[in-house]
């Protein structure tokens, strides 16, 4: 049986079983980040934004509000704000709560229904002329939006381009650039290429807030998926791949072990690892590089002081 003290047992869910099965009996093995945002998962990632070592989220945050109304092109009135991964209003509120904010209309895309449905109450009490039209969806698939006439700008901030391998990440603002339309416009927030010495302090903090949300996506394997993972025999570590240049999240079996997936056995070696989450760091100029593939043209592009954290305002070519 799995440690976990608060082990229910959940009747299997197919889809997920079937994605644990995919990615365990691959090599090397993977599971895809989707994974980590269960409720406590997600519990976990909002506490992993207030860590001292994660100065993603802080970064950003602080460059958005320094640049005001710099972020919004000449003439923008009426506009549709689209947040691609938009479950959490904060970022959007940098733009939405400003006096002289363009934004009549938000559309949050997002799988996670319920707190879509809670952001929406929320932004109705504070901003009750402001339409907030919730899209429950996965941003990476192509999209039909419901927008109305008039300018558009695609919003994709916390460096979630950073999940996706550069092919990827092409497809992604390729099917964005569709989705929005011709004339759109595209806020970017990226974590940009710098030391190791800062970038895995980030993601192997001292608290073990990061071990946590790593290790609960076995949990969650173990609730959904007819696992039995014993997480003391797995350890989360996160690595610098300097070729492609990227952190690597991955929980290591520290010993010789085979876990039960939905009654098939997985066997592990000691050291081997599941892969769990890569996040690439890009120059601001490869960041360019990846929007121009997918027909954006960089209109303005802005760092924080210390060279941590870019933003990128992009036009449809």
């Amino acid at each position: 049986m799995p440690n976990d003290t608060a082990f229910v047992p959940h009747p299997v869910r197919a889809d997920i079983l079937a994605i644990a099965l995919a990615g365990l009996t691959a090599s090397p093995k993977t599971l895809p980040a989707m994974l980590f945002y269960d409720d406590e998962g997600c519990r976990l990632f909002y506490e992993i934004t207030r860590l001292p070592e994660y100065y993603l989220t802080r970064t950003e945050t602080a460059l958005l509000s320094s640049l005001g109304s710099a972020v919004v092109p000449d003439g923008f009135h009426d506009a549709v704000l689209v947040e691609f991964g938009g479950s959490d209003e904060a970022k959007a509120r940098i733009l939405l709560d400003r006096a002289d904010s363009p934004f009549t209309t938000y559309v949050p895309i997002d799988v996670a229904g319920p707190a879509m449905t809670d952001m929406q109450a929320r932004l109705s009490e504070i901003h009750p002329a402001l339409t907030v039209v919730p899209v429950v969806a996965d941003f990476m698939q192509p999209l039909s939006l419901p927008l109305p006439a008039g300018p558009r700008m695609g919003f994709f901030p916390g460096s979630t381009i950073g999940n996706l391998d550069p092919v990827s990440a092409t497809r992604f603002l390729t099917a964005a650039r569709e989705s929005l339309g011709s004339d759109s416009w595209f806020l970017l927030g990226a974590d940009l290429r710098k030391s190791p010495k800062i970038l895995l302090p980030a993601y192997n903090d001292a608290s073990g807030v990061t071990a946590a949300f790593n290790l609960n996506m076995l949990l969650r394997l173990n609730r959904e998926a007819g696992a039995d993972f014993e997480l003391d025999r797995f350890r989360h570590e996160a690595v610098w791949n300097d070729r492609e240049s990227r952190i690597e999240m991955h929980l290591f079996s520290t010993k010789d072990q085979v876990v039960s997936v939905g009654g098939q056995d997985i066997a592990f070696r000691e050291g081997e690892s599941i892969h769990t989450e890569n996040s690439y760091k890009h120059t601001r100029e490869k960041l360019i590089s990846i929007a121009a593939e997918a027909g954006w043209a960089i209109y303005q592009a802005w760092e924080d002081p210390a060279g941590l954290f870019g933003v990128m305002l992009f036009r449809a070519g």
